[in-house]
């Protein structure tokens, strides 16, 4: 899960809906957990539900992006933010890693309370939603994992092709081909030991936290956050 930074509130909103443009903006047309892109129906989503806390509603510290999926499965659950990990909080990337096939899993060597709190996320999001996982089967209309199988092939052929030809005009074209179909971890994580790519993805999506990695593009605890 990409690690983002919002910026500072842009205004006050009098409606929630009024933050979209600003959110799409600084952090991309990607929902902020499964990172897809998404170029219609992508909502403000309240971190913490606007049913339990209508005076964050118009919180601009209370917003990130997220698709009809992501929405639905967290759904108006009572969120404490302190339960979860926040791609605007944490840095995520140290929590989750993406297998093949674009499987999400704790990372490994995270304390027993990160790991509590890192299924906990993957579960409010639904992210371990697949046919293959029993009794989290998807719905019908949650194409989520296969978005991520899909996407996985496509990152591992377009590593095999840069072998083949590493040029710079591939390298760009590589960058180009992420941005416009988002799932930023599964980028990050196939081009491993790539430091050049690495850091053309980072810099190219938008609202990627900088302070999140280090020189080799490694990432780092965030400042402020639990991981």
């Amino acid at each position: 899960m990409r690690p983002v930074e919002k910026g500072a509130p842009p205004g006050v909103f009098a409606k929630y809906q009024e933050a979209a443009p600003h959110l799409r903006q600084r952090l991309g047309d990607y929902c902020s957990y499964c990172e897809r892109q998404i170029e219609t129906h992508l909502a403000v989503e309240h971190v913490r539900p606007k049913s339990h806390n209508p005076a964050l509603m118009t919180d601009w510290q209370n917003f990130l992006l997220a698709c009809v999926n992501c929405n639905s499965a967290k759904g108006d659950t009572l969120v404490v933010i302190g339960d979860y990990l926040w791609p605007d909080l944490d840095n995520t990337l140290r929590a989750f890693e993406y297998s093949r096939g674009g499987i999400v899993q704790i990372r490994p060597g995270l304390s027993p309370g990160l790991s509590a709190k890192a299924q906990a996320t993957i579960e409010l999001l639904g992210l371990d939603k697949d046919p293959g996982n029993p009794g989290r089967e998807p719905t019908y209309a949650d194409d989520r994992w296969r978005r991520r199988q899909q996407a996985w092939v496509m990152v591992e052929r377009y590593r095999q092709n840069l072998q083949g030809e590493d040029t710079q005009f591939v390298r760009e074209l590589i960058v180009d081909v992420a941005i416009s179909r988002g799932e930023f971890s599964i980028w990050w994580t196939v081009f491993v030991g790539d430091t050049d790519i690495r850091r053309r993805l980072r810099e190219a999506f938008l609202g990627t936290h900088a302070g999140c990695f280090d020189a080799t593009e490694s990432p780092l605890a965030r400042a402020g956050g639990q991981l």
